[in-house]
């Protein structure tokens, strides 16, 4: 393992006197002595040399030995599918290495876990940074803030003015004349008498219905011009849920109904239960409203006008009512019209023009719960209509701060078209025949089919179904 080197012989004399003393040696000189040491000092070095070599040598081979089996035992990854744990392979040299698996099945399935992607539970306050409800901003212009108040005003002018009668009737010596203003309500007939003595033609020209109009908005348009020596009938079509639109054009100058129709002073038609109301019923008369009783709508056409026989004088009926309410739907239009002439024969006796009305968008500004798919609540609000006379309707729309959850109106247009008047001959002996009756009820019907035809286009392009006249 080790290789040697030689100069020369080497000197078997000791070179320390000692040592030579103890041979019987003479003594070395000193260049003897110095050329002898030296000798010796080769010797050593060389003698080291040669251990040094040696260890070398074993340490490479030692780690190298080392490196191979590190080595081996790496590559029994490779093969840790073997049934037994052990695989075979030929090394460099030829001869067969036998590799481990050293790691069990346990540290197997251990380490896949480890390395498997984590699952992680809800994140906390998921879902704050939005929302299902779209608030309106702070920053709406002051014409719209005024808009939805004007509109809040009407929808809950009923529940704001009976709510302030109550909160007088709690202070036992304002009894002294609310009494009196109760015996006064029962007997009144200012409400059906036909004279609109109460009617305020100041506040129904004030700018807050303008506001309430252009929060729609709500615009009212003219097919022809009508005549003000001859009284009409105006149909409103169709019911919804409120009928803002009919409130809007009949019961206030908003949308210039006297500009379009001069000469022609319209009454708004309303539940006679409405002006039994306390301080309500103060506030309607002052809008010019009537009730739609068969009495109140006579007297209303047979009074007035230029020569005091209600030549000029016209009547707005929501015709469909409060049936109709229940089948309003966002862009559907569907009609109670076959089964209502009634007010077909008044306008024969009375010798007053029918005059369609067809309001675009009126069914589109609120949702209701469906009676289709809740056939019990619908026969519970039929029933109420039938025992009250009026129903409840479950609606919503928007609110004052949202654009989803409430009972404000949505802001969708609403445009009314004024047909065609359809000429009314009254009969000289008063009587109406089922004939007449039918054919002025068909021409009413086909004017109004004519409207829908003619505009849908422009005011119902998202319609979902045609016109539809059910009952």
């Amino acid at each position: 393992m080790a290789a040697t080197t030689s100069t020369g012989p080497l000197s078997d004399e000791p070179a320390n006197p000692e040592v030579r003393e103890e041979l019987s040696l003479p003594p070395k000189s000193y260049a003897d002595a110095a050329h002898a040491g030296l000798d010796d000092d080769k010797h050593e070095a060389r003698r080291l040399e040669t251990v040094l070599t040696a260890v070398t040598t074993e340490i490479v081979e030692t780690t190298v030995a080392t490196t191979l089996h590190k080595t081996t035992l790496l590559s029994t990854e490779e093969y840790a599918s073997a049934k037994d744990g052990w695989e075979d392979h030929a090394s460099s040299n030829g001869s067969t290495l036998v590799t481990v698996d050293t790691d069990n099945k346990e540290e197997k399935e251990q380490k896949s876990q480890s390395n498997a992607p984590l699952e992680s539970g809800r994140q906390a306050g998921a879902g704050w940074g939005r929302s299902a409800i779209r608030w309106a901003p702070l920053n709406v212009p002051l014409q719209r803030r005024l808009q939805t108040m004007a509109v809040l005003w009407h929808s809950l002018s009923i529940v704001t003015m009976v709510g302030i009668f109550f909160l007088c009737l709690a202070f036992p010596p304002n009894w002294i004349w609310l009494v009196p203003y109760l015996l006064y309500i029962v007997f009144s007939d200012a409400h059906m008498s036909g004279t609109l003595r109460r009617r305020s033609n100041w506040l129904r020209r004030q700018k807050v219905w303008s506001l309430f109009a252009s929060y729609f908005p709500a615009r009212l348009h003219r097919t022809v011009q009508l005549e003000r020596h001859r009284k009409y009938i105006f149909g409103y079509h169709p019911h919804g849920i409120i009928s803002h639109g009919a409130f809007a054009a009949f019961a206030t100058e908003a949308m210039g109904f006297a500009e379009l129709f001069p000469g022609i002073t319209n009454t708004l038609l309303t539940l006679d239960a409405n002006f039994r109301l306390p301080f309500y019923r103060e506030y309607a008369l002052a809008m010019g409203l009537a009730s739609v009783s068969k009495e109140s709508i006579e007297n209303l056409l047979s009074k007035g006008g230029p020569n005091g026989s209600g030549m000029g004088r016209a009547v707005t009926i929501v015709v469909g009512g409060a049936k109709e309410s229940l089948m309003a739907k966002p862009y559907h239009l569907r009609l109670i019209l076959n089964i209502r002439k009634g007010f077909v024969k008044i306008a024969i006796r009375q010798g007053a023009d029918l005059v369609p009305v067809l309001a675009f968008g009126e069914n589109d500004i609120y949702e209701q719960v469906d009676s289709n798919t809740h056939p019990w609540l619908y026969k519970f609000q039929i029933w109420v209509k039938w025992v009250a006379g009026f129903t409840i309707p479950l609606f919503h729309a928007r609110g004052i701060f949202n654009y989803d959850v409430g009972l404000m109106p949505y802001r969708r247009p609403i445009n009314l078209v004024v047909g065609r008047p359809i000429e009314v001959h009254q009969p000289q002996d008063g009587i109406v025949t089922d004939a007449y009756l039918d054919e002025i009820h068909g021409k009413y019907v086909k004017e109004l089919q004519r409207i829908w035809d003619d505009h849908k286009e422009q005011f119902s392009p998202q319609r979902e179904e045609e016109l539809t006249i059910q009952e």
